[in-house]
């Protein structure tokens, strides 16, 4: 079955149609109810159709997001799960693709226009804010075992897992620490469970970043390394399948956020060093 593109009937002596290569005015006694079909069967087709055909398509591609590179394995994975589950049961398939499109949307990578000011401090990670007040950071991570400032991102599975640099600095170091699996939306998360600690050396202090595995997530990625010069809304990891970051602020950071609220990574301002300081700027990546 052909499919073809809906064309509009233009008046009379009005628009003009390319015929075997050639251009040139519309016949004033052409027949306004010539069918669409039967003009792009003839070769005849209204150049205007060209730009609204095409605008029609990159509508929909804007309409999704691109899939980072990790998840390849993983749909592929799924999609194969789903055929030898169809081919068991036919019923099973369409189960199996309905798991096959979850996993496209996990592995989801929107471009994010990032905040670029004196002393902004952009969420890490997608999902919503658990908690916002003053906790002591991971023994691990080397910083004063004195309370410190924390927000905490929880990402469940429908959240997107890229996780982004908060603010512009260097990677002071990288530590993973093994743990529990336990429900990373508990507070207890940040001590017993599977982590990955970064510090960022910043102009304001060094920033503790870590990633927290929760109930689902058993895996924990990241891509920077120590001494990496790094900006805010940089992609630095991901956590599968369902997780949380924890961000640690030194004294003398403005919080902007509360619990409850839904955070978007690269983009939601969660706390600034610099109130007077306006955003000047925006990066898109």
């Amino acid at each position: 079955m052909r499919i073809y593109p809906l064309l509009p009937v233009l008046p009379e002596g009005r628009g003009i149609l390319q015929s075997d290569g050639a251009v040139g005015a519309c016949n004033n006694g052409a027949k306004q109810e010539t069918r669409a079909f039967d003009m792009v069967q003839s070769g005849r087709v209204f150049q205007p159709v060209t730009g609204i055909y095409m605008n029609i398509m990159q509508s929909i591609r804007n309409g999704f997001s691109p899939v980072h590179p990790e998840g390849y394995p993983f749909i592929a994975v799924f999609f194969i799960g789903s055929l030898v589950l169809g081919w068991i049961w036919n019923p099973l398939f369409w189960f199996g693709l309905v798991l096959t499109i979850w996993c496209i949307c996990f592995f989801r990578d929107p471009v994010r226009v990032t905040p670029v000011g004196a002393g902004l401090v952009v969420s890490p990670a997608d999902g919503k804010i658990s908690a916002v007040g003053l906790a002591v950071p991971p023994e691990e991570l080397g910083l004063s075992q004195v309370e410190m400032m924390r927000i905490s991102i929880f990402m469940d599975v429908f959240s997107c897992h890229i996780n982004r640099i908060p603010v512009d600095g260097a990677i002071g170091s990288i530590v993973y620490s093994p743990g529990e699996f336990a429900n990373a939306e508990f507070d207890k998360a940040s001590e017993h469970n599977e982590r990955n600690g970064l510090i960022i050396k910043s102009v304001h202090g060094d920033i503790g970043v870590v990633q927290v595995a929760g109930l689902v997530a058993r895996r924990i990625v990241c891509w920077v390394k120590n001494g990496d010069q790094v900006f805010a809304g940089k992609r630095f990891g991901l956590i599968r399948f369902g997780s949380r970051v924890d961000i640690y602020l030194p004294a003398g950071a403005g919080i902007r956020v509360s619990s409850g609220q839904k955070a978007i990574a690269g983009e939601t301002v969660l706390a600034c060093f610099d109130e007077s300081a306006a955003s000047v700027d925006f990066r898109l990546d």
